[in-house]
């Protein structure tokens, strides 16, 4: 399953991250998570599978349907 803006957006603001947290969890500019919220800039595979590393790491949990993310049970 690959992640969308609309996700990686959802499970940040479940873990009270920034764009530019997530940005430096995963070697990016906050500008470059923006835009790929936004829908306006694709990410490699390669930077997908890092944001989505980080962010399950941290504990989310990516689903089918809106809003796409929850967060893990401990």
């Amino acid at each position: 399953m690959t992640i969308t803006g609309a996700q990686v957006k959802a499970a940040r603001r479940l873990l009270g991250w920034s764009q530019g947290t997530l940005a430096g969890e995963i070697g990016v500019s906050a500008t470059t998570v923006l835009k790929f919220e936004k829908g306006k800039r694709q990410f490699s595979v390669l930077e997908i599978s890092a944001m989505r590393r980080a962010l399950e790491w941290a504990g989310i949990e990516f689903v089918e349907g809106e809003p796409g993310a929850k967060l893990r049970k401990q």
